[in-house]
């Protein structure tokens, strides 16, 4: 792959790292909830399920899902009721800094992993961008290492912003805040993944 087409690749990845949606809502709520290792397992989650997807686009396994229509449909409603429950979780928490205190029964590495790895695999769109965007950037005679260099480059990208998500938000001060207005934060959490919801429905 050439230079110019590995910075255009990089720089749509980034675009669309930084767009604001159910992913943010969900690495924000373990960075909150957990403090800075919450965020990043969040974070390192996302970007493997990101990886995962990557990887199924490059294999040709996303053409058979879009060639599919009942496969797509379970991905979709699986998505949507994923994003549903967030959404239920995040409007019926009660407001109050306990919930958010670190300890092993409120929060887990392994609930924020999960959650993280979960919002990202369960949503489809992810595969339908992922064939839009690699089909402008690979070749049908590439070799496996330029397949794998675009792999790394979605993945990594996501990776790499959501981690400086984290970190950001898990400043002390920055947290401080978050954590005594942690009801607002929640309620627009959810009502931000219940519009993602409509619209994965819609």
């Amino acid at each position: 792959m050439e230079l110019t087409a590995w910075l255009s690749l990089a720089s749509i990845c980034v675009l669309g790292a930084m767009t604001p949606g159910p992913s943010l809502a969900v690495i924000l709520k373990h960075t909150v909830a957990g403090g800075r290792s919450h965020g990043l397992c969040a974070s390192i989650a996302h970007g493997l399920a990101i990886a995962l997807y990557a990887l199924l686009t490059v294999l040709g396994m996303a053409l058979i899902i879009t060639n599919t229509p009942w496969l797509f449909n379970i991905i979709k409603y699986a998505g949507a009721a994923f994003l549903l429950y967030l959404a239920y979780q995040a409007l019926t928490a009660k407001a109050g800094n306990d919930k958010l205190t670190i300890n092993k029964e409120t929060v887990t590495l392994w609930q924020s992993a999960q959650e993280g790895f979960l919002i990202a695999f369960l949503n489809p769109k992810i595969a339908l961008f992922f064939i839009a965007l690699f089909s402008q950037f690979i070749d049908i005679d590439a070799n496996w290492p330029e397949k794998m260099l675009m792999v790394a480059t979605v993945s990594g990208i996501d990776t790499l912003w959501y981690c400086l998500i984290s970190v950001l938000l898990s400043q002390s001060s920055m947290l401080a805040s978050l954590r005594k207005n942690s009801h607002i934060v929640d309620k627009i959490t959810g009502v931000a993944l219940l519009l993602v919801t409509a619209r994965v429905l819609l």
